[in-house]
């Protein structure tokens, strides 16, 4: 993973921090980069990641995921009990 740093300097202990952060919030998707732009006593963070290949794409109730496993229990049997059309019914 590539880390920028701009505005100051942070130790690698730190840096260390802030990419566990943004593994542990974006779980599912693999980070690429960081840039970390120091600002006093505060730091902005913007990830940036790898493109994700969609094998299959669902839509339920206005959520666009690849994986039903990202959607909570409601949601999961909101879309289990919808019925499903085949493309060839079009």
């Amino acid at each position: 993973m590539k880390v920028n740093i701009t505005g100051g300097e942070l130790d690698t202990r730190e840096i260390g921090e802030y990419i566990k952060y943004g593994q542990q919030k974006y779980k599912g998707r693999q980070i690429r980069q960081l840039d970390i732009t120091v600002d006093g006593e505060f730091v902005d963070l913007k990830f940036y990641f790898k493109d994700t290949d969609f094998q299959r794409a669902y839509r339920s109730a206005d959520y666009l995921v690849n994986n039903m496993e990202k959607l909570n229990d409601a949601k999961q049997t909101e879309f289990a009990d919808k019925v499903r059309h085949s493309s060839q019914e079009i």
